[in-house]
């Protein structure tokens, strides 16, 4: 049995596990908006593919989210052209993490989206986007670093408890992530387990 990912610790909106990178692609949450959801993600640049890099070695979807992706490097990226996007979290297959933007910030992850009646979750929000795609499982230490991740969220922002959802969930139309391959009650167990042991 794997040793159990410890609990990160959050100080003033930052992760202290996560590898900090700010993104450009965020603004102020509106007034009186309070943090109420998570909301999980897949991404890989190209599609499908993963662990590719732009030529100074920055991952494409670090590169992305910071602005700084070269359009011409792959057909694909000309079909995102200028995209200004970003998550709160960002976690490879390998299980690094990577922080863009302060949880008290209003990341850029979720577009035309509405959670229980409340439209544009992007004001209510905490976005996590894991390197995969709807095809393929994800990893074993991605779901021990999410579940982790999740346990910290819901004691800096309790109000997030009982309030974790896929993008598919918020924007069915549009998206499909993270998709059937993603474990809904692998998750969960696994952040019951954080929160019972604290």
């Amino acid at each position: 049995m794997s040793t159990q990912t410890a609990i990160p610790k959050i100080y003033d909106g930052k992760l202290d596990s996560a590898e900090w990178l700010a993104s450009p692609n965020f603004n102020e949450r509106p007034k009186n908006s309070d943090i109420q959801a998570i909301v999980i993600h897949n991404i890989s640049l190209p599609p499908d593919e993963f662990g590719a890099v732009v030529k100074n070695g920055l991952h494409y979807v670090k590169a992305l989210f910071l602005n700084q992706l070269d359009w011409n490097a792959h057909p694909y990226f000309l079909t995102i052209k200028g995209a200004e996007v970003s998550a709160h979290l960002f976690i490879e297959r390998d299980g690094q993490l990577t922080q863009f933007v302060n949880f008290n910030d209003r990341a850029w992850h979720a577009g035309r989206s509405s959670y229980l009646g409340r439209a544009e979750c992007n004001d209510f929000s905490i976005g996590i986007e894991l390197e995969g795609s709807d095809f393929m499982p994800f990893t074993d230490i991605q779901y021990e670093v999410l579940a982790s991740v999740i346990a910290a969220i819901y004691e800096a922002y309790p109000k997030t408890r009982r309030h974790l959802t896929g993008h598919s969930d918020i924007a069915p139309i549009r998206k499909t992530d993270p998709g059937e391959y993603f474990d809904w009650q692998k998750l969960r167990g696994m952040v019951a387990q954080h929160i019972n042991a604290d």
